[in-house]
């Protein structure tokens, strides 16, 4: 199957990283390199990007995709959280934009064989680094219901997390669980019937949760931010495209921090602590996607752009 994923907010996020012609850019989450064509297309001279993603589906597409603008392109497979020191490996000591766009890409999505989605039946995979060794099938069948129940309560934010977790550990003393469809039989029968008939699919939520726990993505989301914000040049901003509540949460509390990091008590008169601010919010609210937007691509309807600026 091709790689093919339609790049949400992709204006909005060209235009926030206000790029240089002769500047350094990164995208950590390469995809198919929609965001990554339209930089690169920008650049002039000594101009320089940097394409990362651990899918090497992504890489494979990528360098098609950008094939003719190779000279000024340097692709990594690797983890966004290990993009700066892959950079400075590179001899790079700062970057003029960094883009993020996060969650599971439209091809992930559709690759059957890879098990991201619960509309296909297929093995429990979820990995979108095919070289690690945890998937979804272990996750389901060698988590205990403790660690089951809090994985899907806290990242899938489903309600029925405690019900789910009992009846998967139900389930595999009986025979292991390998498929996203007997995953999908399991987490239905957990759920009141009455419950079944509106959310959306049953299965939606327990997925998601178990996806983002396969390829840590709110861990890793959380180690690279500071680190990836004072990597940025003077000026140099950082846009996120953030899918649910969770990963937005976590961007807007980093840039509010690196924003405002003072620990100070707010009745001394004065800063003591010494932390100092590393720049700026550009979004106070962030940028969501137009109506003709969503119409065209149903899985830009929950995203949102946050961008932060180095001083």
């Amino acid at each position: 199957m091709k790689f093919s994923h339609k790049s949400v907010l992709l204006n909005e996020t060209i235009e926030g990283l206000r790029i240089k012609p002769e500047g350094i850019y990164v995208d950590g989450t390469l995809g198919g390199g929609g965001h990554a064509l339209e930089v690169v297309k920008r650049l002039e001279g000594k101009g320089r990007f940097f394409g990362i993603d651990q899918d090497e589906a992504a890489i494979e597409a990528a360098t098609e995709r950008l094939g003719d603008h190779m000279g000024k392109i340097t692709l990594i497979r690797d983890n966004y959280e290990n993009a700066v020191s892959r950079l400075k490996e590179q001899g790079i000591c700062g970057v003029d934009g960094i883009v993020l766009d996060l969650g599971v890409s439209s091809y992930q999505l559709d690759t059957v064989e890879r098990g991201f989605s619960y509309k296909y039946d297929t093995a429990l995979d979820m990995r979108m680094d095919t070289r690690q060794a945890l998937s979804a099938k272990e996750i389901v069948n060698g988590y205990s219901q403790k660690d089951l129940a809090r994985i899907i309560r806290d990242y899938g934010e489903d309600k029925f997390a405690n019900n789910i977790a009992k009846h998967i550990v139900a389930a595999r003393e009986k025979e292991e669980i390998e498929s996203t469809f007997q995953l999908n039989e399991i987490i239905k029968g957990a759920i009141p019937a009455r419950m079944r008939e509106k959310g959306g699919h049953p299965s939606k939520r327990a997925f998601q949760a178990i996806r983002i726990e396969c390829n840590r993505e709110l861990e890793v989301l959380k180690n690279s931010l500071e680190e990836m914000i004072a990597f940025l040049n003077s000026g140099g901003r950082i846009c996120i495209i953030t899918f649910h509540s969770l990963e937005d949460r976590i961007v807007k509390s980093a840039f509010k921090r690196q924003e405002n990091p003072c620990t100070c008590p707010p009745e001394f008169p004065v800063c003591m602590c010494g932390k100092q601010s590393l720049g700026k919010v550009i979004t106070r609210k962030p940028v969501t996607p137009t109506d003709e937007e969503r119409e065209e691509n149903s899985r830009s309807k929950s995203a949102k752009l946050r961008i932060f600026e180095r001083v």
